[in-house]
């Protein structure tokens, strides 16, 4: 037996044997949803997801430690609401944790994602293996690199002992479907990182102020990704709720309207800081309706004031 063999042998086996996973009568816990999201494509995956996903970090209690029970709520209310697409990261504090206590019984329908911040072989192999055991799970159906920000880290990803082959094995093995790169810090470090490698995801900030940034990410990188057949999907919509200050958006409606409108952008991934925010944002998902370009522009100079304090997260590597 190869050592690549061993190794998902034993992923498979000790995670099975933790979360008692099982593919058959998936969903059948969670209630049908009495409407449905619009769909799209993800890219060139064949994959079919909601255009509202739920994120895994920031202001919910997915990623806040001593908070089980609102997490587990958060989650199973998703699945109720039709969400298919969750978002989570190994940095993300107990998010994957728990995620892995309600995933496991509806995972044949979930498109389940997670990332890591390891540039290195051995250290994103290694948070791979912790994601999988924290997650219940025998493999990812989106596998990122997490906030990439800067050229040194690209060029230690694609060296001989970079985290790309790490990817590329876990690939091989089936511990992972799909690849992905995320980043806010440098729309140019994700174009050219799509450039050099057929990634088959992107994880970017979307949002009615991101034009006013002297390094909008859309310009950028959304001309890469379309020329590939990348996935895009988009974050920081309503930029942690700071879109809604006095003159700005005026809800979720205009800021997930202004990010779903956009051309090439197949998803996106919201945080929830309760089941009410959920149902409400997911109510606003369900009735998106795509925006004129009349409506788009009068949108982002709502936010042309107050652009710098809602791209703030732009400065985190």
């Amino acid at each position: 037996m190869t050592e690549k063999q061993t190794r998902r042998n034993f992923l498979i086996t000790t995670v099975a044997v933790a979360g008692g996973i099982t593919a058959t009568n998936a969903f059948q816990k969670a209630a049908t949803p009495t409407a449905t999201m619009p769909e799209r494509v993800l890219g060139g995956t064949e994959v079919n997801l909601p255009i509202f996903g739920l994120g895994g970090a920031g202001q919910t209690p997915l990623s806040w430690h001593d908070r089980q029970g609102d997490a587990e709520a958060i989650i199973q209310k998703a699945l109720q609401l039709g969400i298919r697409y969750f978002d989570t990261a190994a940095s993300y504090g107990p998010s994957e944790d728990y995620l892995g206590k309600v995933l496991p019984p509806h995972r044949a329908k979930v498109f389940l994602a997670s990332k890591t911040d390891k540039r290195d072989y051995d250290g994103a192999w290694r948070e791979l293996e912790r994601s999988l055991k924290r997650l219940n799970t025998d493999y990812l159906d989106l596998w990122q690199l997490h906030h990439v920000s800067f050229a040194s880290e690209l060029d230690t990803i694609f060296s001989p002992s970079g985290a790309i082959k790490a990817l590329e094995q876990a690939i091989q093995q089936k511990l992972v479907r799909f690849a992905g790169i995320t980043g806010h810090h440098d729309p140019e470090i994700i174009a050219e990182g799509l450039r050099r490698y057929s990634f088959h995801a992107t994880l970017i900030p979307v949002n009615a102020a991101d034009p006013h940034h002297p390094r909008p990410f859309l310009p950028v990188v959304m001309p890469v990704a379309q020329a590939k057949n990348v996935g895009v999907i988009a974050m920081k919509v309503p930029a942690y709720g700071r879109l809604f200050k006095p003159g700005g958006l005026t809800g979720m409606q205009q800021a997930l309207g202004y990010t779903m409108s956009q051309p090439g952008v197949h998803c996106c991934v919201v945080a929830a800081e309760n089941t009410t925010q959920l149902e409400n944002n997911v109510k606003v998902a369900r009735a998106f309706q795509p925006l004129s370009q009349a409506e788009l522009a009068a949108m982002a100079q709502r936010t042309a004031n107050i652009w710098e304090e809602t791209t703030f997260f732009r400065t985190w590597t």
